[in-house]
């Protein structure tokens, strides 16, 4: 049980080791990204219950409607509730690679959480696959959606609403794709393949321009300091 919790566990802490690291300008909390994680594996289990409570009353007729449109939207508006709810006006956001760090974070709060069930359920055979796609998916998902949190948090010219939908609607439609890509039978890997490759390309996009962004922002607020 020991091994099989660990193996579960691994992958999203590995990930979350390495979007931490990677802020190289300022030092998050670790008590609120800690926090946030903890926020995202609450979440799995409300959320598995609505699936569980849809599937037994067979709302959706269509598999397609259940398991893209249905699942997707489900997972991801929790997801960005918990952080317009309890991160967004917290006072330990404060650049806007804060919002990488906690969209990753409540992300993969769910996604090790849901790793353990899985493992728990179909044993060890599905761990490596697990990490390569939905652990990892779950990660990216979220860092987009804290790109576009920090931009709206952090914006100047621009207003911060269309973002905060933007936030909602990038990582859902991220997310439908790839279940979309799950649903083709027998030559899903195919699709699979290369969509995460632009998955982790547009990750570390956003993650190089999230930090771009904080130094333009600690310079601004430096400047702002000296007048």
């Amino acid at each position: 049980m020991i091994i099989l919790l660990s193996v579960a566990i691994a992958p999203g802490l590995a990930l979350f080791s390495y979007f931490y690291l990677r802020n190289q300008i300022s030092s998050e909390p670790s008590r609120s990204l800690f926090h946030t994680f903890i926020y995202g594996a609450i979440l799995t289990f409300p959320i598995l219950f609505i699936q569980h409570v849809f599937e037994f009353e067979n709302i959706f007729q269509s598999s397609f409607i259940s398991n893209v449109l249905f699942t997707s939207a489900l997972e991801e508006f929790f997801k960005w509730l918990v952080l317009i709810l309890v991160i967004y006006q917290h006072v330990d956001f404060e650049d806007p690679y804060d919002g990488i760090l906690y969209g990753a974070s409540v992300s993969l709060g769910f996604a090790t959480v849901e790793n353990i069930l899985y493992l728990f359920t179909y044993g060890l055979d599905t761990a490596f696959l697990r990490a390569l796609l939905p652990v990892s998916s779950h990660a990216i998902f979220g860092v987009v959606m804290g790109y576009y949190l920090g931009r709206a948090k952090f914006a100047v010219s621009t207003s911060s609403k269309p973002l905060l939908f933007i936030a909602l609607l990038a990582p859902l439609s991220l997310h439908m794709i790839y279940n979309g890509i799950l649903a083709i039978e027998g030559i899903w890997l195919y699709f699979m393949i290369p969509f995460m490759l632009f998955l982790w390309w547009l990750c570390l996009t956003k993650v190089k321009q999230a930090h771009l962004l904080t130094i333009q922002h600690f310079h601004t607020r430096d400047e702002i300091r000296e007048l």
